[in-house]
């Protein structure tokens, strides 16, 4: 209880800073707002300076900043994020589209470096110095090494120009899913089989796994009843905080695949000074972080009764 009540203070001192910091960035930002604003709703080769000066008119951009910012706070407690200056829509339903992209992409990413790295980590940490372990730490290193953009155009050049077996870019169809999760799931599997394999070799040191198998247990009966329990601790602590980065950080990735997600879309609305669309982005992923990491305690907690609150 004390953890929850813990969280929710957190997600409040959340939501004020992050609510601040926004609107202060984006309004100590150079050049004329107005002008930004008008090419982001009529495009840039449409926009004069009668537009600019209409919708400098519209959205009152002259006046002063802090009555601005009390509006916004005022229309966050009733929990209205405001109307996109740009689009004209509700900044809730277009952060619900964008990052509904996004974590439908992480997810798809986090479950099939899920399907790679652990297995090859248990088997390697069983076997520390083996060819396997060996294998898996330069094949590793070698990805997590290579620029996310880079990884990117080498799949769509070998999947998708060579062999023609996958969408180069896209959204909406289930193949348009694989390019691009599968970029990010290769990273995530380079370091989740690490953890995996480290973790994996120092359980299979301690005296308590050494006396499984002394009272008969086979490696597998062992593994399943006792190693995998105490293997999923760092690794969902790593995963979790990885979904987090996943949705906020995949920008690159978004933009080389055309992905209609919430980075990309956070980067397009700094450029246009939508600042209810950056504040409410901002805001729904700080609240996020904060989300799951209360669910990574939970999970931890679960998993491994002697951790503290």
């Amino acid at each position: 209880m004390n953890a929850v009540v813990t969280r929710l203070i957190q997600a409040l001192m959340v939501a004020l800073l992050i609510g601040t910091a926004t609107f202060m960035m984006m309004r100590s930002l150079p050049g004329d707002a107005a002008w930004r604003i008008a090419a982001g709703r009529y495009g840039y080769d449409n926009v004069d300076a009668a537009s600019a000066d209409a919708v400098r008119a519209e959205l009152a951009l002259d006046g002063p900043a802090f009555p601005a910012f009390l509006h916004w706070l005022g229309d966050l407690v009733r929990f209205d994020f405001g109307t996109s200056l740009v689009s004209g829509r509700p900044v809730m339903a277009e952060i619900a589209h964008q990052l509904g992209a996004s974590t439908s992409l992480a997810g798809a990413a986090l479950l099939l470096s899920l399907l790679i790295g652990p297995p090859l980590g248990v088997i390697a940490g069983l076997r520390p110095g083996g060819l396997l372990d060996r294998v898996l730490l330069i094949t590793s290193t070698g990805i997590k090494a290579m620029p996310q953009f880079l990884l990117a155009l080498v799949l769509i050049v070998i999947l998708a120009v060579q062999l023609r077996w996958l969408p180069a870019a896209g959204h909406g169809d289930l193949r348009h899913f694989i390019l691009p999760s599968l970029t990010l799931a290769l990273g995530l599997a380079a370091v989740n089989a690490r953890i995996t394999r480290d973790a994996m070799a120092r359980i299979a040191d301690m005296p308590f796994w050494r006396f499984a198998q002394w009272k008969g247990l086979s490696e597998r009966e062992t593994l399943l009843r006792h190693g995998l329990r105490h293997v999923s601790v760092p690794l969902i602590t790593y995963l979790g905080l990885q979904f987090v980065t996943l949705v906020e950080g995949v920008i690159i990735v978004e933009s080389i695949f055309g992905w209609p997600g919430i980075g990309h879309a956070l980067v397009h609305a700094i450029f246009s000074r939508d600042v209810p669309m950056v504040q409410g982005t901002a805001l729904v992923l700080g609240l996020g972080f904060v989300l799951v990491n209360t669910a990574i305690d939970l999970a931890v907690r679960r998993l491994d009764p002697r951790v503290l609150a």
